[in-house]
């Protein structure tokens, strides 16, 4: 569960989130595009409480899990992908090898691969940055451009991950400036001049 009150955002004097509001629950599966700029990396930012508003508050349920890929994700570039995703699981004590060796086998990610993630591609790359938000088996999940620089067949295994997470009753609000074909959502909205309006 997601509720967004009254949420204002400045940066210096130009606003760029005006009175925004949103009620979503588990299972559901939500769109929100907007123009480069237009506020939805902020948005997102501010639910997971990298930014704080002006006004308004972010209300989650006590056992909610909050799985976020925001802008260009970032990692310890020397290091190989599942050191990375090592580090960061154990952040929260959540780290679990298996699903995360399923999930980049999923992604056409070498597991055992020993190359350094300063090496990757920006596909490579946004396909980590996929993994770590679910990976913990959490259950909000924010992905912003999620689709950046990957390729048809990857897309076609995000859809696939998008099915199995609704199907498992977590919520997934998708944030990008263009439509993503094959892709069906209970709820789309749009940010245009800091609202958040039906699209």
């Amino acid at each position: 569960m997601l509720k967004i009150d009254n949420i204002e955002k400045k940066f210096k004097t130009k606003t760029v989130l005006n009175d925004v509001s949103l009620h979503v629950k588990n299972g559901e599966l939500i769109h929100i595009s907007g123009s480069n700029g237009s506020g939805k990396s902020t948005l997102f930012k501010i639910i997971t409480g990298l930014l704080l508003p002006e006004s308004g508050t972010v209300t989650t349920d006590k056992t909610d899990v909050i799985g976020a890929l925001i802008e260009n994700p970032g990692f310890l570039e020397f290091e190989d992908a599942m050191t990375n995703l090592k580090f960061l699981g154990d952040l929260n004590q959540r780290f679990d090898k298996n699903r995360v060796t399923d999930l980049m086998i999923q992604f056409d990610l070498n597991p055992k691969s020993r190359q350094a993630v300063a090496k990757y591609s920006v596909g490579m790359r946004q396909k980590l940055g996929i993994i770590q938000s679910v990976m913990e088996n959490q259950n909000v999940i924010l992905l912003d451009e999620p689709t950046r620089g990957l390729d048809a067949e990857s897309v076609t295994q995000f859809i696939k991950l998008l099915q199995r997470l609704v199907s498992e009753n977590k919520l997934v609000v998708i944030a990008s400036h263009d439509h993503i074909d094959g892709i069906v959502y209970d709820k789309m909205m749009s940010l245009k001049d800091g609202k958040l309006l039906n699209a």
